[in-house]
């Protein structure tokens, strides 16, 4: 079925579902609020570096372990949202889609890494583009064995035939 026309995360799934918390993040904290049930709300940029000291690869990931499915939700951004959450980082501003998550990461502290010579590693964040035809672009957390999101990956870095076929570009972050 490599040819049959796919879906945000290169699968048959042709209806992304948005994340409903994305757009109702628009009140924040005080410049002095740091810390809030036991979750760093990044406000500024003095807080980035004491937000990835706190962010706890483990717990995100087991996170990720725990609620992906086998097969695509069209709910990639939200299921990595919540294991970003899980790990102690709270997202404020989230984007609406997973194409556009890169400079949020970078601004929560995640570094932008070099796919030359790439090898992953536990927690390791990527950021897809979309394949032609589509918009919400892919994002996916490799857990130590696999990539996940809303579903567990099989192969490579791409979620997908489409993906795999178009060879999109892709951004690799690390905590």
């Amino acid at each position: 079925m490599a040819d049959a026309p796919c879906g945000p995360t290169g699968t048959e799934n042709n209806n992304p579902v948005l994340d409903q918390d994305t757009l109702a993040c628009t009140r924040m904290p005080s410049p002095n609020q740091q810390f809030k049930d036991q979750q760093i709300v990044v406000n500024n940029q003095s807080a980035t570096s004491a937000m990835i000291a706190h962010f706890d690869i483990d717990k995100a990931v087991k996170h990720l372990d725990d609620n992906a499915y086998e097969t695509s939700q069209g709910q990639c951004a939200k299921y990595v949202r919540q294991a970003i959450e899980a790990g102690g980082v709270t997202i404020p501003n989230r984007p609406l889609y997973a194409k556009d998550y890169g400079p949020k990461l970078m601004e929560l502290g995640f570094k932008k890494i070099g796919s030359a010579g790439y090898s992953p590693q536990k927690g390791d964040i990527v950021v897809l583009q979309p394949p032609k035809g589509q918009s919400a672009g892919h994002i996916q957390i490799y857990n130590g064995k696999i990539w996940e999101s809303d579903f567990k990956q099989s192969g490579d870095i791409y979620p997908g035939p489409t993906y795999r076929k178009e060879k999109v570009a892709y951004e690799i972050y690390r905590p």
